[in-house]
């Protein structure tokens, strides 16, 4: 393959090949491979550490690998720097801000340093400022601006070249709810527009934009998939399991783990109990006649799916090998 020439699958938009990034002995990142597609919305995820800056600063091209490498839009990101940086916005965890500069100027700049043509450098300002909802303090010094606008003229930045991808590093962090709400529904309203990889720890933040995930561990590769496989995924093993829990009128010395597709049994006392269940309707019937022939006053069931937090944090903290 000619690394010079764009890819001949027009709908993948990022390829990464192996990319290894090292300092000294220590590997930050090591044979990473994963495809991004147009449109996508892909959620980076990873405990501190786990190499997810690293992996966004080699794709932007503000940091080299030691091996390996990377594509953007079928340009190979050192072999054509100028191609790929004309295609991205990238929104690094510390905003670039010039604090001194208004928001206006400050847009205006970057607009300039990133070679947008003249005739469009107007439109894409006055986009970028509607869409992050800037229009008000356009004219407003940056430095005097609360920590949630700051973000958001970052995020302006990122848009003012119109970019086919956005690459945002914890967008939300140190925000207060209302802030991260805002920027949330900033980052739904841009889907369909950019192809967007978004960094974050807020796994519920995830679940609400993306339509993919990407996790990475101790600077590897654990699992990447779409959000609606990710849930198919067991914690330990390869069944999808729920949670059931139940709650009886008086108490009930119940031995649930004679039912077949009962994996755990967790007895908070005798009237309430949070069973792990094979996610399947054969066990749930099992169950529920089970429930019926005790003769048990059952007064409230509960059932509760997998969810992605408990998904991350059996893939990395407890590094379970279930994939």
């Amino acid at each position: 393959m000619n690394l010079n020439e764009p890819l001949l699958d027009k709908k993948v938009v990022i390829e990464i090949k192996d990319l290894t990034k090292s300092y000294g002995n220590r590997s930050a990142i090591k044979q990473l491979n994963f495809k991004i597609f147009k449109g996508d919305v892909v959620g980076l995820l990873g405990p501190n550490g786990a190499g997810k800056s690293t992996t966004m600063k080699i794709i932007s091209g503000f940091m080299s690998p030691t091996s390996g490498v990377a594509f953007v839009c079928g340009y190979d990101v050192f072999e054509n720097p100028i191609e790929v940086k004309k295609r991205i916005g990238y929104l690094p965890e510390t905003p670039p801000l010039y604090l001194e500069m208004t928001v206006q100027d400050y847009l205006q700049y970057v607009a300039e340093l990133k070679q947008v043509p003249k005739a469009e450098v107007k439109k894409n300002i006055e986009k970028s400022l509607v869409k992050t909802q800037l229009s008000e303090v356009r004219n407003r010094i940056i430095n005097n601006l609360s920590k949630g606008f700051k973000q958001r003229v970052g995020i302006a930045q990122a848009l003012v070249s119109n970019p086919e991808i956005l690459i945002l590093d914890e967008p939300t962090v140190g925000l207060d709810p209302k802030q991260v709400a805002e920027i949330r529904h900033l980052i739904n309203e841009l889907k369909g527009e950019h192809t967007i990889i978004l960094s974050t720890h807020i796994l519920s933040e995830v679940e609400a934009v993306c339509n993919k995930i990407i996790i990475i561990h101790q600077g590897e590769l654990i699992l990447q998939d779409t959000i609606e496989n990710i849930y198919k995924y067991q914690t330990n093993q390869k069944k999808s399991q729920a949670k059931v829990h139940l709650k009886f009128k008086n108490e009930a010395k119940i031995d649930f783990k004679s039912i077949s597709g009962i994996l755990n049994v967790n007895e908070i006392n005798l009237k309430n109990y949070v069973l792990t269940i094979e996610d399947d309707e054969q066990t749930m019937s099992v169950l529920l006649k089970f429930l019926i022939d005790s003769k048990v006053h059952l007064i409230d069931l509960k059932t509760e799916e997998s969810n992605l937090e408990e998904i991350f944090i059996n893939l990395t903290y407890n590094k379970l090998e279930n994939l």
